[in-house]
């Protein structure tokens, strides 16, 4: 019927816009644009995934509650769900995939949007006759908690990631735990619908904006101290200077433990990943300031040349030249900026 379409054009356009024009938003605020756009259709078809499998996984177990839907939406649910988005998120941790406390913040807010976009969807095609107002309140409101808890989740784990070496899937603990209280008192309507949407359009802004105030000051101090450290020492070791060095002592001490040929490929390895390395930070620099970037022409025969490095130094080799290579999750992550993986 004609006088049917318009309005569920507009209560598509309601419950689905909020949270694309936020994400948008983020996208545009990131000085480094390192979230590709393949990368953001990625993260939002797997929270689409998780918002399926989780309608599945709640119409199972809500059983185990005795159909009490109170009890279940308010602590039950927003386990599932958040712990649902938090495992499309744990693959890109696991994948060094998340370089900054922005990265997380886009892809974790693009998860929770893809959750809300398929939730959103179903809830169309199955209540066609909820009001414009229930929709404004799914829009403005659920979705955008959604992307607002799984964002948050993102924020705290590659905070906590960036500080310790555990796995990614133990670190995750306290973010999932901050996720599933936001998720929970939501669920529990201790505001009235439309004061709570006001409030989430209030406070996502100013929590993503301090979110990035912190990633910019964290990556530029990083950049600054970095650069500056590796480009002395690939000049130390290109001017033949490195032995005078506590690493270059370092190296010395391992002649008699492995052979001479395999503690050359190891000053080789380190030399070729300071390269990387200021590669990385140098493109990095070059997008904040706005100009356009350039991979050097040889980064695929360096890549090669490490990869046969690492092999030819062997698994106990790499444990040893492992205090003095860049090995933190951030600097890791550097290679994934010159198409490492």
């Amino acid at each position: 019927m004609p006088g049917t379409v318009l309005p569920s054009a507009l209560k598509i356009l309601v419950s689905l816009l909020p949270v694309l024009v936020f994400l948008l938003a983020l996208v545009f605020m990131d000085s480094y644009k390192l979230v590709k756009l393949k990368t953001l259709f990625v993260v939002i078809l797997g929270g689409a995934a998780a918002a399926g499998t989780s309608y599945i996984v709640n119409s199972e177990l809500v059983r185990l509650f005795q159909n009490d839907f109170a009890f279940y939406s308010r602590y039950a649910s927003p386990l599932v769900e958040e712990g649902l988005k938090a495992v499309v998120l744990l693959c890109f941790f696991q994948a060094q995939r998340i370089g900054f406390l922005v990265d997380g913040a886009i892809l974790g807010f693009a998860t929770g949007a893809g959750f809300s976009l398929f939730e959103n969807i179903y809830y169309l095609n199955t209540t066609p006759e909820a009001n414009l107002v229930v929709w404004v309140i799914r829009g403005f409101g659920t979705a955008m908690m959604h992307g607002g808890t799984t964002a948050i989740f993102a924020v705290v784990t590659k905070a906590l990631s960036d500080r310790r070496s555990k796995n990614a899937w133990v670190l995750c603990l306290p973010g999932l735990g901050g996720a599933f209280v936001l998720h929970s008192a939501f669920n529990h309507f201790l505001l009235p619908p439309l004061i709570a949407t006001v409030a989430m359009l209030v406070v996502l802004p100013l929590v993503a904006i301090n979110i990035f105030f912190i990633s910019e000051k964290s990556t530029r101090n990083w950049l600054d101290v970095g650069f500056d450290s590796d480009v002395e020492l690939l000049g130390l070791i290109t001017s033949g200077r490195l032995t005078a060095t506590k690493i270059g002592k370092y190296l010395l001490s391992l002649k008699g433990k492995f052979p001479g040929e395999v503690v050359a490929d190891m000053l080789c390895l380190l030399r070729i990943h300071l390269e990387l390395s200021i590669s990385a930070k140098g493109i990095l620099l070059m997008k904040e300031a706005g100009f356009p970037v350039r991979p050097e022409a040889n980064i695929r025969e360096k890549f090669k040349e490490l990869t046969y490095l690492e092999k030819s130094v062997g698994k106990t080799g790499m444990l040893a030249v492992g205090p003095i290579l860049h090995r933190s999750r951030r600097d890791l992550w550097e290679l994934h900026i010159l198409g490492m993986k």
